[in-house]
């Protein structure tokens, strides 16, 4: 599978563990941004060598097919210095149910330029096309009304609530199960 791909505005590439201090980077400058809306970080986290095994192990799970993530760039910054988000499409499930999760989130500073929805709208159109899933699913906390309104701009449905599905930042919170229908498959 292709590992680059572009937009009008940004280059999506998966990378490897030559990318860990910018991948640290990435974190430490948006640590307060994502505290809300992800899991409680340990000290260990903003380590090079955290990044650095999970680069490898995601590495192993991208050329298994079980996984993509995208590293979102400028398309300005041609030596890829600095990263200003990312997307992962992850427990890629084949056989009858050809579905995946989907992640992201994007720098503080990055924020309503229109740049996730860019990303997005390139990484589904890989999901579908290129990686033939039927389905794409997003779990999103209800209180993140902009990550809502960025899904359903896209064409997610609300499938329902899931009460206490992930346990974020020390939280067991709900979630509204967001989902993208591959209308192009049979």
């Amino acid at each position: 599978m292709k590992k680059i791909y572009s937009t009008n505005r940004l280059v999506l590439r998966t990378i490897d563990t030559s990318f860990t201090r910018r991948v640290l980077d990435y974190y430490t400058r948006n640590k307060d941004f994502l505290m809300p809306w992800e899991p409680k970080r340990e000290q260990n986290f903003y380590k090079p060598m955290t990044h650095r095994k999970t680069l490898r192990r995601e590495q192993d799970l991208i050329n298994n097919l079980s996984m993509l993530r995208l590293w979102i760039f400028k398309k300005e910054d041609t030596g890829f210095e600095r990263i200003i988000g990312t997307l992962a499409f992850s427990n890629i499930v084949r056989g009858c149910f050809q579905s995946c999760f989907l992640g992201y989130k994007l720098d503080k500073d990055e924020i309503n330029k229109g740049y996730m929805s860019e990303a997005l709208e390139k990484g589904i159109e890989v999901m579908f096309h290129d990686y033939k899933l039927h389905r794409i699913e997003a779990n999103i906390i209800p209180r993140n009304e902009a990550s809502i309104n960025l899904v359903k701009k896209l064409g997610f449905t609300n499938e329902g609530l899931s009460k206490k599905y992930l346990k974020i930042n020390d939280i067991w919170e709900d979630h509204y199960h967001m989902v993208l229908l591959n209308e192009d498959m049979e």
